[in-house]
């Protein structure tokens, strides 16, 4: 296989890697740029790949592969190494227990408007907010899963639409 054939098959494969690393990193910008990396570490080691083997699965292999070195590297970056005797940095908590004021006037407006759903939806909702499964709430308020999912989900969404000036 010719440089050429295979950067062209290699392009060709671009939609599908798109969606990969879409998935992978939940974020288009990130996915942009692992499709980069993946296709500059397909060339430069174009010379391994067997032509009698799967294209598409080579570079889905790198792909991933390059997603979980960059991914145990970033984990790398971010752990504290404490040389200190007493291990201070790893002792000193940065946590408050102070509550910001708008925290606070969020969660009670949230609350609030939660008390004001009816009956039929506000119970499941609380319900499943403090971690009921929809088959414990259905069995509780003996109602079918079907319409504990309904009630749960008309819920949510009237609370979105209540309370759309604390969305982003």
């Amino acid at each position: 296989m010719t440089a050429i054939e295979f950067n062209h098959q290699i392009l060709s494969l671009k939609d599908n890697l798109q969606y990969f690393a879409y998935s992978l990193t939940s974020n288009q910008e990130d996915a942009n740029d692992l499709i980069q990396d993946t296709y500059v570490k397909a060339i430069t080691h174009k010379d391994k790949f067997d032509p009698a083997t799967n294209l598409k699965a080579w570079i889905y292999t790198i792909m991933k592969n390059t997603f979980i070195n960059k991914y145990r590297k970033k984990i790398k970056v971010n752990t504290i190494i404490d040389n200190t005797k007493d291990l201070y940095f790893l002792n000193n908590s940065n946590k408050t227990d102070m509550v910001s004021p708008d925290s606070n006037y969020i969660h009670t407006e949230l609350l609030k408007e939660v008390k004001d759903l009816q009956d039929e939806h506000r119970v499941p909702f609380e319900m499943h907010f403090q971690g009921y499964k929809y088959k414990e709430i259905a069995e509780q308020l003996n109602l079918s899963i079907g319409t504990v999912k309904s009630r749960i989900f008309f819920g949510r969404k009237k609370l979105m639409s209540r309370l759309k000036d604390f969305q982003n």
